[in-house]
């Protein structure tokens, strides 16, 4: 029988998450209640205790309830729940897992689930799913239903919802996606400026017998991205549109953050590295543009997007983390670097050809880099870049078999 985990905080929600519970078991699972309170004794019977779940984050709860800190009590469990829970999916005792909440509940139950693999059944129902849930969700597949009502009490509505979203949770668990002609996956980087690479260089793979996962590198794309690496389902990565380190080093809109490009390491998975598209860092609407950068080139991509030229010293920068993001991986991994464009408009003759900010990424990596490096003087979008890139991919996979 699987088993379906209804987490909550059962100190001021138990009736609501009771209410889920007996849906489950009337569908024929086994539901586990898991009280993440930290207020008054829960409402209902539950099977793992509070202090049960701060145990596994080294969290002494009672400590913290005895302060009557809500704040740091949520944060501390916030901690704590995704370790508890990631253990219970690691063993296999969960099978789903589904929670009820306002703003305290859907910052602890998201936070559990972000911890969970992609594909792992995760339903969070929610007085904040209408809004901006970008921060609750992260990378991860988390299905967030709107409660409509708030979660405080069981009557007609609140009753509708929390039946659909208890069946919803069944439905997930029961349907097995079908695994018998999976393909090992490749995950690759794309922006618009480097598409002609990336569709050439997927076919190559593809034929090969990979199935290749395209990531637009558009701050979240590479989060994703980086996230499912991490969960070492992926066999090879193809990471040629490392832009977004151009706009954390300006402080740009598609930032990924300062952990992009080390979900190859910490899953030792082969990589083809590329400095595509840094010679761009994007911002919104051209009236928008920060003072401080209003003497650089720019190039206004669309009315609402206006990219601007990274110059030789955030160039360097640039360099100098690919290169030592790359040195981290023990996987084989290769740099290749495009000398004559990195992106479709920084060619000779074209808006964002700039021959000293290039020379100083293309010797930054050569400088610091450990690992291979391999200059080909071809644009980015040639055929040919295309084509090392993915042929490097396949040996440095081979050469880990």
């Amino acid at each position: 029988m699987k088993t379906i985990a209804i987490l909550g905080t059962m100190d001021s929600k138990g009736h609501e998450h009771a209410f889920v519970a007996d849906f489950v078991k009337a569908r024929g699972f086994s539901a586990l209640v898991i009280d993440l309170g930290t207020g008054a004794d829960p409402q209902i019977e539950v099977d793992v205790s509070r202090y049960e779940v701060a145990d596994a984050g080294g969290v002494d709860i009672q400590a913290l309830i005895d302060k009557k800190d809500r704040g740091e009590c949520v944060v501390a469990m916030s901690k704590a729940a995704p370790l508890y829970l990631a253990k219970l999916v690691e063993e296999k005792k969960i099978h789903g897992v589904i929670s009820l909440g306002g703003g305290g509940g859907t910052a602890l139950g998201t936070a559990a689930m972000r911890a969970l693999p992609v594909g792992f059944p995760k339903v969070m129902v929610s007085t904040l799913a209408s809004g901006n849930t970008a921060h609750y969700v992260g990378t991860k597949d988390i299905t967030m239903i709107p409660s409509i009502v708030d979660v405080a009490g069981l009557n007609s509505i609140s009753k509708m919802i929390f039946t659909r979203a208890a069946g919803a949770i069944c439905g997930m668990v029961e349907a097995e996606p079908d695994q018998t002609e999976s393909k090992p996956l490749i995950v690759a980087s794309m922006f618009g400026n480097t598409t002609d690479c990336v569709n050439h260089a997927k076919q190559i793979l593809e034929e090969k017998g990979y199935e290749v996962l395209v990531f637009h590198a558009t701050g979240i794309g590479g989060k994703t991205m980086e996230s499912l690496i991490e969960s070492g389902m992926v066999a090879g990565v193809l990471d040629v549109t490392t832009t977004e380190w151009a706009d954390e080093i300006t402080g740009a809109t598609l930032s990924a953050g300062p952990t992009r490009l080390d979900a190859m390491s910490k899953a030792a998975i082969p990589a083809v590295i590329a400095p595509g598209c840094v010679d761009m860092a994007n911002f919104g609407e051209r009236e928008a543009l920060p003072a401080a950068f209003e003497n650089r080139t720019l190039y206004i991509h669309n009315p609402q997007v206006t990219l601007m030229r990274t110059n030789a010293e955030e160039n360097e920068k640039i360099g100098k983390v690919i290169a030592e993001k790359a040195n981290a991986n023990s996987a084989p991994v290769a740099i290749l670097n495009p000398l004559k464009a990195v992106s479709v408009i920084s060619a000779e003759g074209l808006a964002f050809h700039d021959p000293e900010a290039d020379q100083a990424l293309f010797s930054t990596i050569r400088e610091y880099a450990k690992v291979p490096v391999i200059d080909l003087e071809e644009e980015v979008n040639s055929p040919a870049f295309a084509e090392a890139c993915a042929h490097k991919l396949l040996e440095l996979m081979a050469s880990q078999a």
